[in-house]
């Protein structure tokens, strides 16, 4: 057997990778990401306030999103 049966070029993990991201678009379809930044005293504020809640900090904001008036 050749060395050429056995080695390709390219990365083959890469269209596993890209077929798995592309599904996981399809499944998160009419989602946006917010990203904004927080001090981290703040953020530790806000961490702490959403666990003594029991809930996420992703939680906690869509929450709040929700109840904003149209």
């Amino acid at each position: 057997m050749s060395k050429n049966a056995m080695l390709s070029a390219g990365r083959p993990s890469a269209e596993k990778k890209k077929a798995a991201t592309l599904a996981s678009l399809a499944d998160e379809a009419g989602t946006k990401r917010v990203n904004f930044q927080l001090s981290a005293e703040l953020h530790t504020k806000l961490k702490i306030y959403a666990v003594r809640q029991g809930k996420t900090i992703t939680d906690l904001l869509t929450e709040y999103v929700e109840r904003l008036p149209e």
